[in-house]
Order: structure tokens, then sequence, then C-alpha cells
């Protein structure tokens, strides 16, 4: 009986020695994977162009440029990643953002970017360009460290203005007022005028202006000033006021049957004229002649010329034609 329970005892512990080694064999099988984790390796770190070799137990890229304090900054790329873990002989590759600035809208933004050019540069800063906005340097430069991109907001506008037109004052002599008295026969108004410009503005400030059109909204109303005269002349005793003494070409004509072209029948001290420089029912003083009235027009009467009627053909053709001082009395 007791043989068989020390049997039992050596098979009990047979057994156990078989689980225990198969523990230390697995342990020691993990153990050595481990250690070859672990184990030092020989890398190669190359930071824009320059190399650094290291020896490391660590077990991925972060922890070597940790250790080797290889400090990264913004925008700062690895290759691999900074989660790769580490072989021997890997060689990882810092490639190095560079320094610039953007100048726009009033700001100056520093910027670490990878961007090789301009325009990618202001894509990744989120600066979107107008039409006609100017960029310097231009967008296809080359991007160098510690440059300044200047973006430069240009717009151009279509603005009007208006603007005064003066009314100008006329003045015209008269016998109806005292000599040297004033009195506003019509009152004058200034006018406007609206003027389209093409404006070019350059961050704000105007750069260019073009007109376009010009377009008179109101015109003005010259200003009728009368004005006394103190011109007189004397004639057979009689002062003669007058507003102006013009020279003029005098001929004679008489009865033609015709009344005249106001409507009454001719008689002395009716006189025909061109109503472009003398108008029509102005009344007149003529040297050698006397008083007349502007009744009448004629063909050939034009410009400084005046045909004087006579009751008679005789008194007609002893005028003539001769040269007159006219005075224009009003």
């Amino acid at each position: 009986m007791s043989w068989e329970k020390t049997g039992d005892k050596e098979l009990d512990l047979g057994s156990n020695r078989g689980v225990l080694k198969s523990v230390i064999s697995i342990g020691v099988v993990l153990f050595i994977l481990a250690m070859g984790v672990w184990a030092e390796k020989s890398v190669l770190i190359v930071d824009e162009g320059r190399e650094l070799m290291a020896r490391t137990y660590t077990g991925t890229v972060g922890d070597v440029l940790a250790v080797k304090d290889v400090v990264l900054l913004d925008n700062d790329e690895v290759s691999p990643s900074l989660e790769t873990a580490l072989t021997d002989g890997m060689v990882i590759t810092v490639n190095r953002a560079v320094d610039v600035s953007i100048s726009v809208d009033g700001q100056r933004l520093p910027i670490r970017t990878q961007c090789s050019v301009v325009g990618d540069l202001l894509n990744e800063a989120g600066v979107v360009l107008g039409p006609e906005d100017e960029v310097s340097p231009a967008q296809d430069a080359a991007v160098v460290p510690n440059m300044n991109v200047a973006v430069a907001r240009v717009v151009t506008k279509t603005e009007a203005t208006e603007e005064v037109l003066n009314f100008e004052t006329k003045q015209k002599y008269t016998v109806n007022l005292p000599q040297g008295t004033t009195r506003i026969a019509e009152a004058g108004r200034n006018g406007t005028e609206q003027k389209i410009w093409k404006v070019k503005y350059k961050d704000g400030i105007e750069i260019a202006r073009q007109l376009i059109e010009t377009k008179i909204l109101a015109p003005p109303v010259n200003q009728l000033v009368m004005v006394g005269s103190g011109l007189t002349v004397s004639r057979g005793g009689e002062n003669i006021r007058y507003s102006e003494a013009v020279d003029m070409v005098a001929s004679a004509y008489t009865h033609t049957g015709y009344n005249t072209s106001c409507g009454v029948s001719p008689h002395y001290g009716v006189v025909a004229v061109d109503p472009s420089f003398i108008p029509l029912r102005s009344r007149l003083y003529v040297d050698g002649y006397g008083y007349a009235t502007a009744l009448d027009v004629g063909g050939s009467i034009k410009g400084n010329r005046i045909d004087l009627f006579f009751e008679s053909y005789e008194e007609a053709i002893n005028w003539g034609i001769r040269r007159v001082r006219v005075y224009k009395i009003e």
C-alpha cells in the first residue's frame, strides 16, 4: 500500500517538472525576442544636410530624436514618421520649414512653411486674392528663408461726383435808370454738373482717376443786371442819353406799297435793321436823321447796315449811302 503512494508522488513530481521546463522555455524565447526589440541600433539622422550618427536602445523615431535633442518646430517634417519603430541602419530625414512673412490687409503675418512657391504659400495661409490684387514677389517666385510677400489690395470703382456750375453776370446799360444805379432784371442760378469717374485704389489709397462721362444735370442761368447809363450826346441843343453807340452804314428807301415787317405803315422815323444786330422795336437816334425805331427788315440789311425811310424818292436819293453813328436808346 505504501509503495503505491510513493509511486504516485514520483509520478506527480515528474509531471510538474515537465510543465516547469515548458514555462522556462517560453520565457527564454520571450526574453530573446524582447532583447531583439530593445537591442542597440545604429541610425543616421540627416537634419537639413547635417548628418548625425546615433546608437540607441530606444524604440521609435521620435524617441531617438528626443534623446539626441533634435527639436522640431512648426511645420518641420520627419521621414519616417515619429511613430515608426527603429531598425538598425535606418536613415531619418528632417526637413525644416522656413520662416517667412506675408504683409496683407495692414498686417504682417509670420509663417513657417514647406511651400516652394509664393502662390502655394498664399493658399496655405488662406490669403484669397482679388482679380486686380498685386503680389510681390510674383506668385511663381521661389520661397526663400526670411522673405516677405507683400499683397496689395487693388480695386477699381465707378464713382459719381457733382460740381457747381457758377452763373455769369451780364450787364446791360439802360437810360431808364439813374446814372450809376443797378437793378437785377433776371436773377442768376447756379447749375449742376455730374462727372462719372473710374477710380483705382491700392490698399485703400487712390492711385488713378479717369473721367468717363460728363452730364449737365441743371444748366446755369446767367444773371442780368441793368445799369443806369451815364452816356449822353448833345444833338440840336438836346442831351440824349443812350446805352450804346455804333458806327453803321446807312442807306435809304421810300414807299414800296407794303407795310413794314412789324405790320405798320412806313413813315419817317422807321428804319430797317438786321434783327440779330439790332432787335426790332429798338429806339434809336441816327446822326443826320434823328430819332428812329427799328420796325422793318431788308434782304440786303445785314450786320451793321441800316436802311432809313424817307417820304419821297428824292429825299432817299439825296441821302444816298453814308456812314453814320447810331445811338441805341432804351
